[in-house]
């Protein structure tokens, strides 16, 4: 059985560490980090430790020894190399959470530090464990479609999303979170790029994008400052707390209410008087946030072998969705994985025609979903293959090390440079 502690028990590491209720005789969460008392409360009830085993952070962990095989780190992006690194020389592998550091000189340092130390690090890029991402993989290492001469993938989120975590949320200030919003958001994808390049390394990076939806220069006329409090323009409003939020309790629950967490069973004028505070972010007028970060953005990436690949964000659609068109020398696969399924096409020269279609529907898979409901079932299956990994067995075949992960972090670091200076840079 491979034991685990919990650093920073926030969503989504606790979303991970519910593995060990799927499978009790592999995984056994031992432990936590958090400065919170009501999150380790929370922990502790629900993973049967003791208070021996509760710690303020990782520095007051670190400081009693190595206490189990492993840690799931699911910090802030500006915590996860710096807890990383001193975890790591105290004799832990670490699951951690993506973007799993927040400048390349950070990147060079973990990475350091892993072949120093000799442990195991995973980065949770969950997205390369969905079905619909592995058996595209398996596809193209089968050579289905030749190779690969162009990639186009899209992520098109919505406007709760962007409107709950982008504008009003914790990731709305690249100076305060030290992530942009492609690498707090699209690091998936960029990594899926580089995941089906299978190692070739890019060669320059081209990128555009800029805040230009949710600003003050776009707020209705007479809008407030506080959506509950003093505009009139509120109910007319699609991004009005009351529609997003309100209307939504448990759409963004584990997000936007964290100042009910100690409330067991918040009514709803608890909700309301949440959205009333001034001191609280998520009760501002959508268009007169603080926020800083892109709200659209496009990355181009040229490969050394010519290969050429572009990601597309788009805020605020209607839908979330995330596209992906792969254009190989024999034929193409093309799909949305929100659909859970894609298709094959390939050139056919036989008179009258011109190409076959093959689709492949994944929603017979009876985990498509995943234990946990999230990212096509890789909540789930990253945290299997980490115990996996840990158990002695070989790596998978979406494996996400992190050696295999620097790229398409670096991808997204200097594309972010490239919107910034407005040039092209060699990688």
């Amino acid at each position: 059985m491979i034991t685990a502690i919990i650093v920073g028990a926030g969503h989504r590491s606790m979303c991970y560490a519910t593995l060990s209720k799927v499978y009790p005789e592999r995984l056994r969460i031992v432990g936590v980090a958090d400065p919170n008392p009501l999150r380790c409360a929370k922990a502790s009830q629900e993973f049967c430790f003791g208070k021996d085993m509760i710690f303020h952070d990782a520095a007051e962990l670190v400081r009693h020894g190595k206490l189990a095989d492993a840690v799931i780190n699911g910090t802030m992006d500006a915590d996860h190399v710096p807890t990383t690194i001193p975890l790591l020389e105290t004799g832990y592998d670490v699951l951690l959470e993506k973007p799993f550091a927040v400048s390349a000189e950070e990147v060079r340092l973990l990475q350091n530090s892993v072949k120093k130390t000799k442990r195991k690090v995973m980065i949770c890029h969950v997205l390369r464990y969905a079905d619909f991402y592995v058996e595209i993989k398996k596809r193209v290492l089968l050579g289905d479609i030749g190779k690969i001469i162009s990639i186009q993938t899209a992520e098109h989120v919505s406007y709760h999303h962007i409107a709950n975590c982008y504008v009003r949320g914790k990731w709305r200030r690249e100076d305060v979170c030290k992530s942009s919003m492609l690498m707090a958001k699209c690091s998936h994808d960029l990594d899926l790029i580089s995941w089906f390049m299978s190692g070739i390394s890019p060669a320059r990076i081209s990128s555009f994008g800029g805040r230009h939806f949710f600003s003050k220069e776009n707020a209705p006329a007479g809008a407030g400052e506080y959506c509950l409090l003093d505009c009139p323009q509120e109910k007319n409003c699609i991004y009005s707390n009351r529609q997003i939020n309100l209307n939504h309790a448990h759409r963004w629950g584990s997000y936007v209410w964290t100042g009910l967490e100690g409330i067991e069973k918040p009514a709803m004028e608890d909700y309301e008087r949440e959205l009333k505070r001034k001191d609280n972010p998520y009760a501002r007028c959508i268009w007169k946030s603080d926020n800083n970060v892109v709200d659209r953005q496009a990355v181009m990436v040229e490969f050394e072998d010519g290969t050429i690949a572009t990601h597309n964000m788009i805020g605020g659609t209607s839908r979330p969705c995330r596209k992906l068109h792969i254009v190989g020398t024999l034929g193409e696969i093309e799909g949305v994985m929100d659909d859970s399924r894609f298709i094959v096409r390939r050139i056919d020269t036989r008179p009258g025609h011109e190409y076959s279609e093959e689709l492949v529907d994944l929603k017979h898979y009876a985990d498509n979903t995943g234990a946990f409901g999230g990212h096509g079932g890789g909540d789930q299956k990253v945290v299997e293959d980490f115990v996996s990994l840990l158990e002695g067995n070989p790596p998978s075949i979406s494996c996400s090390s992190i050696q295999d992960s620097i790229n398409g972090h670096l991808i997204g670091f200097l594309a972010d440079q490239a919107r910034k200076e407005r040039r092209v840079i060699e990688f």
